[in-house]
């Protein structure tokens, strides 16, 4: 019994079941989502015996270590879970507010060959309340408000899908955080049947793709989800998503030198995604020890750029946040427990 991840009518529910009154739960909600409370300990309005009941059911992030970089601000936690295993978070300041970068699993199985988060696949799924306490150690740690949620951490988000649409509907809950769904996004490697079925729950979040390449073959080399999924039925499903939604998608290109970087490369991007409503995020790859990509030159990246706005698609050139640290996903954590082991 998690009530970290209940909603609040579970919550006034498992309360009846343990003899205590059903405003119990409010205060209890309101603790871990409008006060961010890191332990039961912490929740000084509530009897000590019930305290005491609650202690085993109550999952809590603990900080391990840290990153900041010197260059922009940007942090990087490494949090620990109750069973021991270690997950990343990334805190980003901007003009614009504070966004903060959740991971969604322990590890991740889609093989994608540019990412640290895969190398040593899947471990487990992140409870509802695991990817919110990322959220709120985070803000307890630095004293500010997040702004917004990127669900694109460690994990393929689609492939947790029932938790993480339970921590989307808390962190939006009105008597909780109280979160715009239209400041989270959710980014996906291409799970085409979860991309439709996100579509229909109703809630007016951002999707990003990860798409990364402009041909099926060019995308195997790089995505193994793409053995499943043709590119024309993914970028169905994305078109499908915003007539439903009215979302515009978001799509991920991870620039890698002398792969997909040419102006050929531009162009075709440009002819995949004509017509749709879109924006693309232009990524220069972050440099992982194990594997040999690199990221395009300034140069390229720009000359990509233009090409794209010549032939009527919006693009920005994502900031490469906290360079000057372990900035791929996974990465920090990988180095960590290399160094326990």
């Amino acid at each position: 019994m998690d009530i970290t991840s209940m909603y609040l009518d579970e919550l006034k529910e498992y309360m009846t079941t343990l003899g205590e009154p059903a405003f119990r739960a409010k205060q209890v909600f309101e603790w871990i989502h409008k006060k961010q409370a890191q332990s039961l300990d912490e929740m000084t309005n509530l009897p000590k015996a019930l305290r005491e009941k609650l202690a085993d059911n109550a999952l809590f992030v603990r900080e391990e270590t840290r990153q900041t970089s010197r260059e922009d601000g940007t942090v990087k936690f490494l949090y620990r879970l109750h069973d021991g295993n270690l997950i990343e978070t990334v805190w980003m300041p901007h003009d614009y507010g504070i966004s903060v970068c959740v991971s969604s699993q322990v590890g991740c199985r889609m093989g994608c060959r540019f990412c640290a988060s895969t190398i040593g696949g899947l471990i487990r799924n992140l409870e509802p309340a695991e990817i919110l306490g990322q959220i709120y150690a985070s803000m307890r740690s630095m004293g500010k408000r997040v702004d917004n949620v990127v669900v694109m951490g460690t994990g393929e988000p689609f492939d947790n899908y029932d938790n993480l649409i339970r921590f989307i509907k808390l962190l939006t809950a009105p008597e909780g955080y109280n979160l715009s769904a239209r400041s989270i996004t959710v980014s996906t490697c291409g799970i085409v049947e979860k991309i439709l079925q996100f579509a229909q729950e109703g809630l007016p979040v951002t999707l990003a793709l990860s798409l990364h390449a402009t041909t099926d073959e060019e995308r195997k080399a790089l995505m193994p989800v793409a053995h499943k999924y043709t590119l024309s039925e993914t970028l169905a499903a994305c078109n499908a998503y915003f007539e439903q939604t009215g979302r515009r998608v978001s799509y991920e290109y991870s620039l890698v030198r002398g792969q997909n970087d040419s102006e050929a490369h531009a162009i075709r991007l440009s002819k995949l995604l004509a017509g749709q409503n879109c924006h693309v995020n232009l990524i220069p790859v972050n440099p992982i020890a194990e594997r040999d990509y690199k990221a395009s030159d300034p140069g390229s990246v720009q000359k990509f750029k233009l090409t794209l706005e010549k032939n009527s698609i919006n693009g920005t050139i994502r900031r490469s946040a906290g360079s000057d640290i372990d900035a791929a996903c996974g990465q920090l954590r990988r180095r960590f427990e290399d160094r326990e082991r």
